[in-house]
């Protein structure tokens, strides 16, 4: 491991069929006042939402609901949550539903008590969290994000067409998170998908980072794996509760900070892919996937040996006879077969992107990247390259 870290982790997850049997317990150690966030009804259509209700009202609670919740969340909304916090006396903020509602609830609890615009503060200045929090409670309905286990929050400001993520001290991680992977059940087969490339994503931006000989490699390597076989036993049956649930823990190991000590990371396809979302509103892990592969076509070369890695470890490429470069080659076109494999669209138009976006988009990305760092022109090059 080349670099010192500490790693402290203080949410409390209970996972499993009977995991909301926790959630009465967990709020009795809170106030009275609860703010109820969720979507716009899916947690209603599978009888989740009455069941809350009613532990609720079991625990004696005074419950204030935000509901409509986005799939990428708006700062207008966090802002209507932060009202409601001040207004309500709310003693914690109980997510229920995917990670844009977790990532949600980070945000109001950021923003209720800040004195100045939180936005501005915390999204763009990036300044250390200073002001009163509210404690925030998860119940799961979807694995990708991984937002129940990390103070991550991508936020979408609206107004400046800016989606920006800030990833918060350990105060705004979830206290506890509510893990069933039955509540995963309902989630249309393109949600679903959508979560499983997030989190292929979430591990590709850490492993593709140099670093080579760590844990955290042959970590990132296993649940790759594993992730790759539950997806395929899940698109061949949705109600396999073994690879739903091997689905739901890889999305919360990709992110909760374990796999990615020691790593220096990446993070340019999520930075451009943030920009599509902020103007295409299209679901984060088709994007990341379609982005993927002519970014990774485009830096291979400036990391060769992960990539050969890559191939072999994770999707079992044969060396022999090849060049690196052909292996490496290979194993990013294992990935966008295991893209299509999962019915993912295949290009920025097929989400809604426009011709006239591409430029726009390009160029409200920060300048990055982890084996090369792009220019605003090779970033518009690769968007080109998946329109």
């Amino acid at each position: 491991m080349k670099y010192d870290f500490t790693y402290y982790n203080p949410t409390r997850v209970h996972f499993g069929k009977d995991a909301l049997d926790k959630l009465e317990g967990e709020l009795n150690r809170y106030g009275k006042g609860v703010l109820l966030l969720y979507g716009k009804g899916s947690i209603k259509k599978i009888g989740l939402y009455d069941r809350v209700r009613e532990i609720l009202s079991r625990a004696k609670k005074n419950v204030t609901e935000l509901s409509g919740i986005k799939p990428n969340p708006s700062y207008s909304q966090v802002l209507e949550g932060a009202r409601l916090v001040r207004e309500n006396n709310i003693d914690l903020i109980l997510a229920v539903g995917g990670g844009s509602v977790i990532d949600c609830a980070k945000a109001i609890s950021a923003s209720a008590f800040c004195e100045s615009d939180p936005w501005q503060k915390y999204w763009v200045d990036f300044r250390p969290l200073d002001n009163e929090v509210v404690p925030i409670g998860a119940v799961l309905t979807m694995a990708g994000t991984g937002s129940e286990m990390n103070g991550g929050s991508v936020i979408t400001n609206e107004s400046t067409m800016i989606k920006e993520g800030r990833v918060f001290s350990a105060e705004l991680y979830p206290a506890f998170s509510i893990l069933n992977p039955e509540f995963t059940y309902s989630v249309p087969k393109m949600q679903m998908v959508s979560g499983i490339f997030d989190v292929m994503s979430h591990l590709c931006e850490q492993y593709f980072s140099g670093d080579d000989e760590n844990t955290s490699d042959y970590l990132i390597e296993a649940v790759m794996k594993l992730l790759i076989l539950s997806a395929r036993a899940a698109i061949n049956n949705p109600l396999d509760y073994e690879a739903r649930s091997n689905i739901m823990w890889c999305a919360t190991v990709a992110l909760n900070n374990l796999v990615g000590l020691s790593k220096t990371q990446d993070w340019q396809v999520h930075g451009i892919e943030h920009q599509l979302g902020a103007y295409t509103d299209c679901p984060h892990g088709l994007g990341l996937a379609v982005i993927s592969i002519p970014y990774y076509r485009y830096i291979y070369k400036y990391g060769l040996k992960k990539f050969v890695r890559f191939a072999t470890n994770v999707w079992g490429a044969s060396a022999t006879g090849k060049t690196d470069e052909q292996i490496a080659l290979e194993g990013i076109k294992a990935l966008e077969s295991f893209s299509d494999e999962l019915g993912i669209p295949k290009s920025l138009r097929e989400l809604g992107a426009k011709e006239e976006m591409l430029p726009k988009i390009a160029y409200s990305v920060e300048e990055g990247g982890g084996y090369k760092k792009l220019s605003h022109e090779e970033m518009l090059n690769i968007l080109k390259a998946c329109y």
